[in-house]
């Protein structure tokens, strides 16, 4: 990893004077205007390398988030991970392979990428996917992509239920592309409430569960749009026990695969799953392996359908994503091979036992009750008088909980997120419970 190595002002003057240009600005005044006005400068100021490291040590050390008990979610969710997921990435021939190029070199990265994409065909119900993208905001956006190249539509439907970072990172892509997107409102149960589908649609956005944790209700919603894609954001771990998109006709399943044994690490790096159905296969962007057979029968494995800049014309491929998460591939691999099916089930009935005793006992407290009346998973929306009040209060118990403005783009201003994962125990929902009533 390199270090912190700003560019002094000479180092900036001696470039510039080589490309015989007057400043910075006039390096980028190729780039459109309207381009540019989106540019928000991002990171430190310019410091030294000792400055950096302190300010970055003392920021680290103002923060109590470590000796918190998290019951955070949005997106991301703290799972048990056993050891053995670590043992397997550790292996250098394992830790260091991401790029499997020469496939004859690469036979055992190659391998268990078919067997995570083969897992997700069977969590998603879906027929092929990719061996993975970098996070599940990237392949909702390439995803919607992916429905425009097919149907020609401009029109996407995005629910107001759908994650802020989700519905951001999907505007900007959406941007770049030309594309409208309109919003599709929820009800009073908090889940989709579909209207009529504009001409020109290309694709209907569903999150399963949606951003309040509500499950959605996917009976007949492609039937709905016609030649409009109707692509699943879903949450792998609910789909142990739930109704895979794929039996309700989505054409595309993406997701956020960070529950599937990779820790929430300040948010990354994260892992994006695709999958979708045969007659896309050549429409889908990232990379796939295949297994075949050589001269003596034996089995291999190769990448296959390769639709991307490097392999094929610039204007012909389906995405400039250079690479997939592959080492949080791995992860998601060796955990569900570990739990299995039975494991996975049972990660999944403990989390959705457990939220749901949690939300009866917040909702018998008084001034507080149910955001929404529709069914939830182990994620759901508390209405209260004072959340930032309530927030307050589980902070000080040791409690973490999202701020309540993660929910003021879904239009919730009185309310707070609560996630609930089978790695909460009896004693920390009673810790829960106990700083609400306090």
């Amino acid at each position: 990893m390199n270090p912190y190595l700003p560019h002094t002002a000479e180092d900036v003057r001696a470039m510039l004077d080589a490309m015989g240009i007057p400043d910075v600005e006039a390096l980028f005044s190729d780039i459109p205007a309207a381009v540019r006005e989106r540019y928000r400068p991002v990171g430190l100021p310019p410091r030294d390398e000792l400055a950096v490291q302190r300010r970055l040590i003392g920021l680290a050390e103002d923060s109590t988030g470590r000796r918190l008990i998290p019951f955070l979610g949005g997106g991301l969710y703290d799972h048990y991970i056993p050891p053995v997921v670590g043992h397997v990435l550790s292996r250098s021939e394992l830790s260091t392979a991401y790029t499997p190029y020469q496939a004859e070199l690469s036979q055992g990265t190659l391998t268990w990428m078919f067997e995570y994409q083969t897992m997700i065909c069977e969590l998603t119900g879906m027929e092929v996917a990719n061996a993975s993208m970098y996070d599940g905001a990237t392949a909702l956006a390439e995803a919607v992509l992916m429905a425009h190249r097919t149907t020609g539509g401009k029109v996407v439907l995005v629910p107001r239920s759908l994650l802020p970072h989700l519905r951001a990172v999907l505007a900007t892509y959406a941007w770049g592309a030309g594309l409208s997107l309109h919003e599709v409102p929820y009800g009073e149960d908090g889940r989709l409430a579909l209207g009529r589908v504009p001409d020109g649609t290309c694709a209907l956005v569903v999150s399963q569960p949606n951003g309040f944790g509500i499950l959605e209700d996917l009976t007949g919603l492609k039937d709905c749009l016609g030649r409009a894609f109707l692509i699943a954001y879903a949450n792998p771990i609910p789909l142990a026990v739930v109704e895979p998109p794929g039996s309700f006709g989505a054409d595309v399943v993406v997701g956020e695969g960070q529950p599937l044994g990779n820790p929430v690490s300040f948010g990354g790096p994260l892992l994006g799953f695709l999958a979708t159905r045969m007659a896309y296969l050549r429409r889908m962007p990232g990379r796939v392996s295949g297994r075949t057979q050589d001269r003596e029968g034996k089995a291999g494995y190769v990448m296959t359908f390769q639709t991307r800049e490097q392999h094929i014309r610039r204007e012909g491929a389906t995405s400039n994503i250079c690479t997939n998460s592959a080492l949080c591939a791995l992860a998601a691999t060796v955990y569900l091979a570990a739990l299995g099916p039975a494991g996975l089930r049972r990660v999944a009935l403990l989390a959705y036992e457990r939220a749901h005793a949690l939300a009866d006992r917040i909702a018998a407290l008084p001034g507080y009750g149910m955001e929404f009346s529709g069914p939830f998973f182990h994620e759901f929306a508390v209405r209260c008088v004072d959340p930032h009040g309530a927030v307050a209060k589980l902070r000080r118990a040791g409690i973490a909980v999202l701020p309540p403005s993660f929910l003021h783009p879904l239009g919730i201003e009185d309310g707070l997120l609560v996630a609930v994962t089978e790695k909460r125990t009896e004693e920390e929902l009673d810790r829960f419970v106990a700083a609400l009533e306090g």
